[in-house]
């Protein structure tokens, strides 16, 4: 397995934003209006990144901005609604089931160009995309499934909804690092 990537994030940033994920989706189950709490100028650097939402252990959402649109802690507060609420391989989360959630947050470097020998999984997530088609997997899926570059590759072309060796044919293969936390 690649080697961690250095926190740039504090344990207080992390705690924050995982309650600013929290809140957000206690207020979208509920359907009211949220407003997260100020936040110093670390956590309103634009970044992208992805919210991933469990209940009861297992997976209910996982939505997320793949580029820099909007500040880090404004990206976590609607990744973690749209991933508990709008994940359409789930159904939306119940207000009491809001406060049952696990959450894991995936804050994501720029993407930049990468060959296949480049790739060390665990370390790089994967964009791999062709016309309007795009897949990405975040660095955490090849470890917890096995797989080597090759794999990992081959099921990013699948989630993009290209054929398996698409990344051998023309396809734009991006990575990138994630920082990783949760509960």
């Amino acid at each position: 397995m690649a080697e961690p990537i250095p926190a740039e994030y504090s344990a207080a940033e992390r705690e924050i934003l995982l309650r600013i994920a929290h809140r957000s989706i206690e207020a979208a189950a509920r359907n009211s209006e949220f407003h997260p709490e100020p936040v110093g100028e670390h956590l309103q650097e634009p970044r992208g990144a992805f919210t991933t939402v469990h209940l009861h252990g297992q997976l209910h959402g996982c939505v997320g901005y793949i580029l820099p649109l909007l500040p880090l802690h404004m990206t976590v507060a609607e990744t973690a609604a749209s991933a508990a609420m709008r994940d359409p391989r789930f159904v939306p989360l119940q207000p009491d089931e809001a406060l049952e959630t696990k959450l894991e947050i995936s804050v994501l470097s720029k993407p930049f160009p990468i060959t296949a020998g480049q790739i060390e999984p665990g370390k790089h997530g994967l964009i791999v995309s062709d016309g309007r088609r795009r897949g990405l997997l975040l660095p955490q899926v090849a470890p917890e499934h096995g797989w080597d570059a090759e794999q990992f590759l081959t099921h990013t072309c699948l989630k993009a909804r290209l054929p398996a060796d698409a990344w051998r044919h023309g396809a734009r293969v991006e990575a990138f690092t994630a920082e990783i936390f949760g509960e």
